[in-house]
């Protein structure tokens, strides 16, 4: 390895370091921008098993359903199936 080859690998060695260093403090400065407007990354925790974090229903979907929501939800798939109903007699 000549002199210049040498000196070429130190400078672009030099260089790499330096790069990656900014791309770091960028990262680094970005995500301190942003940190309000996301949540933190979790992995391994109780809810990343579960779908949509599904923990807090504890397997129950009615349970987040208040009996006047779930009057509404009845009476508009009523009304839906009604509708859809009424559509497939219709003659072609």
């Amino acid at each position: 390895m000549s002199l210049e080859q040498a000196a070429n690998f130190l400078s672009s060695g030099i260089l790499f370091i330096l790069g990656v260093m900014a791309i770091v403090a960028g990262a680094i400065v970005i995500n301190n921008l942003i940190h309000k407007f996301w949540k933190p990354v979790t992995i391994f925790t109780r809810d990343s098993f579960s779908i949509f974090g599904g923990h807090h229903m504890n397997n129950d979907p009615m349970q987040s359903l208040t009996q006047e929501e779930y009057d509404k939800l009845l009476a508009n798939l009523e009304k839906i199936r009604a509708e859809k109903s009424q559509v497939d007699k219709k003659p072609v």
